[in-house]
């Protein structure tokens, strides 16, 4: 069975791959372990902050794969200890943001239990083509000729 797509419309050329981006973003919304922040720190500047009370450096792991920033933790069990009860769960997670393209990851700090992942989203220089338009029937390759320039009108 196919499902609907909201990128099937004719008006909507080479946005296939936003599909596929809107899918892992929803297979990565399901849980809502750690809990997290999003704030814009500069023009140019995002925070993540997620809230990992109890894990230490050692326990987190950041990485970027394929324009997905992914946060996971592991607390190692310390066998020493005995407890007489147990609230606080030693919980792995694994926690995913879709990144746009362009989008570059700054730095990352622990500090009070909270681990903040900063991140720059340089403003793309606006580019402009004139595409030249040729007469007579397309040809087989029918590939537009493109040449860079100003802008008219």
């Amino acid at each position: 069975m196919n499902r609907l797509s909201a990128f099937n419309s004719p008006l909507l050329l080479g946005f296939d791959h936003f599909e596929q981006l809107l899918d892992r973003v929803a297979k990565s919304a399901n849980d809502g372990y750690p809990p997290y922040n999003i704030e814009r720190i500069a023009a140019d500047g995002l925070r993540i902050t997620l809230a990992v009370a109890g894990f230490t450096r050692e326990d987190l792991e950041i990485s970027n794969e394929d324009n997905q920033l992914i946060v996971r933790g592991r607390q190692h069990e310390d066998e020493k200890r005995v407890f007489v009860h147990r609230g606080i769960a030693a919980r792995q997670f694994q926690r995913s943001f879709v990144l746009a393209e362009g989008i570059e990851i700054a730095g990352a700090s622990l500090d009070n239990g909270l681990l903040h992942i900063d991140l720059l989203r340089p403003q793309p220089e606006t580019v402009s083509r004139l595409i030249n338009i040729t007469t007579g029937p397309p040809a087989a390759d029918s590939r537009l000729s493109v040449t860079a320039g100003p802008k008219k009108g």
